[in-house]
């Protein structure tokens, strides 16, 4: 498949690249309780065939070659990291996210409201779904006009790699690798597409939250969302964990690099070489066969550590 304009995210054009210069301070605000993190699901130490080699991926990507990695146990959310997650580490620290230093964010467009849309005055070059919409974040995903209090138990968008990080930090947690991402994914299958197996639509039924229809004109939802869905819709794959594919992006510890698979070792492999861009894992809401096939469990995509969109979140691991 050639590698075509990503739906997946688009980058902040005057990104700071490198996170160190965009000071992360959390200040104690008022006593809230951490999340006790007792639903985390334990991974045990194992080898699984990373990657994939497939003719429906993206190559340049850096999806293969397949290789065979060993990861040590480790304990991961079975969940991305919810609006009422995010709000406790924001009413504790007082924190201030990214998109909300900029002042702005990326809004897909049929998510935006008329009246949002009539005042938005720039879309990012090769991406014009994307809309950079002021007064977007993490409490007002599509601006100032939208809200989350009826998506409380849905996944925090609008949140970037260092926001990610300062949340991690004061959580007492981390982000995955992308190897431990991959392997916790395939819950327990071995060189299969999906989660749960190969075929998209077992029996007809969905599994995940991608895009129905045409991208990006129509979406029909035929699997029950336009936007994000709770953090725990659908089924859990083999480990118990839900929404390794679809529903929102997830960042990893990693840097990004097409060149992944062939400079990382073997057994635990982490890219550390700084590359300006950090990994993500899982698809979004916004992926299509016909355009972006990256949610299966090999892809891979990446954004800067500034940037923030309405399709992107994280879950945390210990």
């Amino acid at each position: 498949m050639d590698k075509l304009p990503s739906c997946c995210a688009a980058a902040r054009e005057s990104s700071q690249a490198q996170e160190e210069k965009i000071p992360l301070q959390i200040k104690k605000t008022k006593a809230v309780n951490k999340p006790s993190w007792d639903d985390m699901i334990t991974i045990p130490k194992g080898t699984f065939t990373m990657g994939t080699d497939a003719r429906d991926g993206f190559p340049a990507d850096g999806e293969g070659p397949i290789r065979q990695v060993t990861v040590d146990e480790f304990q991961i959310s079975p969940y991305a990291v919810t609006n009422a997650d995010f709000q406790l580490f924001v009413d504790a620290t007082g924190y201030v996210t990214e998109a909300e230093r900029f002042g702005w964010s990326y809004v897909f467009h049929l998510l935006a409201s008329d009246e949002t849309k009539e005042r938005v005055a720039d879309v990012p070059q090769g991406v014009p779904w994307w809309l950079v919409v002021k007064g977007a974040y993490w409490a007002a995903p599509e601006g100032s006009d939208s809200a989350i209090a009826d998506r409380m138990d849905h996944p925090a968008v609008h949140v970037s790699w260092n926001d990610a990080e300062a949340y991690c930090r004061w959580a007492e947690v981390r982000l995955p690798t992308e190897a431990e991402w991959e392997y916790a994914a395939r819950g327990g299958l071995e060189r299969k597409t999906y989660p749960w197996g190969d075929l998209l639509k077992p029996d007809g039924e969905h599994r995940c939250n991608i895009w129905q229809g045409k991208f990006p004109i129509k979406n029909n939802a035929s699997d029950g969302y336009v936007g994000t869905a709770p953090v725990h819709a659908f089924q859990p794959n083999g480990y118990g964990l839900y929404n390794m594919s679809g529903n929102v992006w997830e960042w990893c510890r990693d840097w990004f690099s097409p060149a992944y698979h062939r400079q990382t070792s073997a057994t635990n492999p982490l890219f550390k070489q700084p590359t300006g861009k950090r990994s993500m894992r899982g698809g979004s809401y916004l992926c299509h066969r016909s355009y972006c096939n990256r949610y299966r469990v090999a892809a891979r995509s990446s954004n800067t550590p500034d940037s923030s969109t309405g399709n992107c979140g994280f879950r945390v691991v210990r």
